[in-house]
């Protein structure tokens, strides 16, 4: 979270920055995100805010904030009357020399910094032009309540998420015994995408899916789910980001997301899917991600009768993944983040 308030910070503050735009689902009591806002608008940039007033828990809060925001000179946008916008991006336009640039933000977790403290997510900070002009075209589509629209390299709910998770699947059902999908998330209940899943298990596709909450699909059903293993891991921080792998080795596609895999978020919400794109990063999330599945401490298999049992490893040594995290703090270095296209991936702050 530090990063990019660091980065919201400076871009209130830059002269050559024109504008700011970005979703807001939660926001903090006392939030340091609206204030960069505020200060961004008093500064003359054009900033805009699309405020959701229908999150949960949360409405009182966002309608405050949204006058205020609105007072400081920021324009104000609200979610579409049947689609409540739970997306997590932030896109940052600035004059450099004779051209436009972008600088992305999209995240798994909401702009939040207390809840930031205590749930594990992902933010993505990218210079790639291709998703900054996707993003300025998802902001000038919600601007006039068009939610049909594709985008080049962000899958976008309602219209182009589930498609596009189909179309991932069925690459991997193509590769029959080679395919591989690995899925984090916190609920699946879409019945849509579990029955794809069976399709792909039983056309030999490897599929491990990581899943803190509800799970409504079955495991080692033969016929069925034989090929699909199910974990559930509940720590000291609460599994909150979303990520689809597909594939294996440098050809891996992934992707972070706002969307767990419920209709909810598939077909009646606005949500966003980001590609990783370099290599380096693709890398670094398979690492992440063989890690969460070799926990044997604070995950939890599930059966095929649905009950869960300790994720035993064979002669293992104990590991919790979370406390490996912790203990041993990733950051990239300097020259690594900046490679051209691209201004690095930095995780949530996990510390206590």
């Amino acid at each position: 979270m530090q990063p990019f308030l660091d980065l919201l910070k400076e871009a209130a503050r830059d002269k050559h920055v024109r504008s700011i735009s970005i979703t807001l689902y939660r926001l903090a009591n006392n939030s340091k995100v609206a204030k960069y806002l505020m200060e961004a608008a008093e500064n003359g940039k054009h900033v805009t805010v699309l405020v959701e007033l229908r999150a949960r828990f949360d409405e009182k809060n966002n309608i405050e904030w949204a006058k205020l925001l609105e007072e400081s000179g920021c324009h104000i946008i609200y979610g579409q009357e049947r689609f409540k916008c739970h997306s997590k991006i932030c896109l940052i336009t600035y004059q450099e020399k004779n051209h436009i640039s972008y600088i992305t933000q999209i995240g798994t977790g909401n702009y939040n910094e207390k809840t930031a403290a205590i749930y594990t997510d992902f933010c993505l900070l990218s210079a790639n032009e291709e998703i900054g002009k996707n993003a300025a075209a998802f902001f000038s589509n919600m601007m006039i309540g068009n939610l049909h629209e594709s985008y080049s390299r962000l899958l976008i709910a309602p219209r182009d998420m589930k498609p596009g998770l189909f179309r991932l699947i069925d690459n991997e059902i193509a590769k029959g015994k080679n395919g591989r999908i690995i899925i984090k998330t916190n609920s699946i209940t879409e019945r849509d995408l579990i029955d794809k899943l069976m399709q792909a298990s039983c056309a030999g596709v490897q599929i491990d899916l990581i899943v803190r909450g509800i799970c409504c699909i079955l495991p080692g059903i033969p016929g069925k789910t034989e090929n699909i293993r199910i974990i559930s891991i509940v720590g000291r921080f609460l599994e909150h980001s979303r990520i689809y792998c597909f594939g294996n080795g440098e050809l891996r596609q992934i992707y972070i997301s706002s969307a767990d895999i419920m209709t909810r978020n598939q077909e009646h919400r606005v949500e966003i899917a980001c590609p990783i794109l370099a290599d380096e990063h693709r890398r670094w999330f398979s690492f992440y991600i063989d890690l969460l599945l070799a926990d044997n401490v604070k995950a939890k298999r599930m059966t095929s009768q649905g009950t869960y049992e300790r994720n035993q490893k064979e002669n293992a040594d104990p590991l919790d993944a979370q406390k490996y995290f912790v203990e041993h703090f990733i950051s990239f270095k300097k020259q690594e983040i900046k490679k051209k296209g691209l201004f690095g991936m930095f995780f949530c702050r996990i510390l206590p």
